[in-house]
């Protein structure tokens, strides 16, 4: 697979449980073993799919004949979430999704976006390191979950845009 042979599109409803699978199995992936059991075993399927029905219409994902390989969730000036399936990793998907989110980030009006990145996730921090955005410092944000706000220490990472 290479860049040319996706495409990055509006989540369609339609595509939700697939999306809701994708990110689901890369939240596991890259998190489970980095972050508190009370948060991991919140993040279920379900979880996901409720998340994405919130967020969909701030949600782009990168399909190929009909399947999801990458989603990422842009909230204002923030890439909130980004995955990309296995089978898209090492194939220029990530970094088309993460320019794409920047160019949402630049349409919202702001000059300067900002994501989280979980603390010990070393692969996603090289990534955006490689994609020009700068890890800033720590801090704490408070994820949602289906019985409150989580909070949890985090790496921000910032990137200018302009």
């Amino acid at each position: 697979m290479s860049v040319a042979d996706f495409e990055i599109i509006n989540l369609k409803s339609g595509i939700i449980p697939q999306a809701s699978e994708l990110w689901h199995s890369g939240w596991h992936d890259a998190h489970a073993a980095i972050l508190p059991d009370d948060l991991t075993s919140q993040r279920t399927l379900d979880s996901f799919a409720e998340r994405l029905h919130k967020y969909a219409d701030m949600t782009r994902v990168a399909v190929q004949d009909g399947v999801v390989l990458g989603l990422c969730i842009i909230l204002r000036d923030e890439i909130n979430q980004m995955y990309v399936s296995p089978q898209g990793r090492g194939t220029g998907l990530a970094a088309a999704l993460l320019r794409d989110g920047e160019q949402k980030i630049l349409a919202n009006g702001h000059a300067t976006g900002w994501l989280a990145c979980a603390i010990g996730n070393r692969r996603a921090a090289r990534f955006y390191e490689k994609c020009d955005w700068v890890n800033t410092r720590t801090e704490v944000l408070r994820f949602e979950t289906q019985t409150g706000d989580y909070p949890l220490e985090i790496w921000r990472f910032e990137k200018h845009l302009n």
